[in-house]
């Protein structure tokens, strides 16, 4: 039980991760992001001003490491131990989103560029066969940047939303609500393929191994509400 807040350690820890965007950050720096366009682009609505107030912060408490990149102009940020050791905590107010607050989401909630951008970090180059792997997204409910491509070579997994040129190795075809669904774990690639919500198009190798190279939020394992 907690006497006073400045005894309390809920109360200390709210002091460093309460404020607003603090624990989204420290989302995106453990699922990986680390310049600051990526931090960004993963947060959507936030200001430039904003992200670099609480980044300054985080680092003045100890939960991000700022280095120079060799070479070139800006900084990465890296999580720190006491901010990798957030990730359980993080991992279970996801799934308490998932139980209680999936109903809330609405149609400005699925963002294809977030979408995306959490796709690209979910490929794992280890699982693809060969060189180099071209995918592309086609999502037919949406008029602006309806395509985007993945160019995966070596380990690096590049994203684009103007054509590449390059020979395409796997086709996805569907909504960007289907797409989070799927990616969720509220649906599965065989539910959507079966309800002809999502076609996929190239070789076998690739459609029946697709959740082994882009693998599923890390949230997909949560039970919902109606079986807790």
């Amino acid at each position: 039980m907690c006497i006073r807040d400045r005894f309390c350690p809920i109360a200390k820890a709210t002091e460093i991760l309460g404020e607003k965007w603090t624990l989204l950050i420290v989302r995106e720096l453990l699922m990986g992001g680390r310049r600051y366009s990526e931090l960004q682009r993963g947060l959507g609505q936030i200001s430039p001003t904003m992200l670099s107030k609480r980044l300054d912060s985080l680092e003045r408490y100890g939960l991000v490491l700022k280095k120079k990149i060799q070479n070139q102009k800006g900084y990465e940020y890296f999580p720190t131990r006491s901010c990798s050791e957030l990730l359980p905590i993080i991992k279970s107010l996801g799934d308490w989103g998932m139980h209680w607050a999936q109903s809330n989401l609405t149609e400005k909630d699925y963002d294809v560029e977030l979408l995306m951008l959490y796709l690209q970090r979910s490929v794992n180059p280890q699982n693809l066969v060969g060189d180099e792997t071209v995918i592309r997204f086609k999502f037919t409910d949406i008029k602006d940047f309806p395509d985007w491509w993945m160019v995966v070579q070596g380990g690096n997994v590049d994203l684009c939303v103007n054509d590449p040129g390059k020979e395409v190795d796997i086709y996805f075809t569907t909504t960007v609500k289907t797409m989070v669904d799927v990616w969720m774990g509220w649906s599965s690639y065989r539910q959507a393929i079966a309800k002809d919500e999502l076609t996929l198009v190239g070789p076998k190798v690739l459609i029946n191994n697709v959740s082994a190279w882009m693998e599923d939020s890390i949230y997909a394992d949560a039970p919902p509400a109606s079986s807790i």
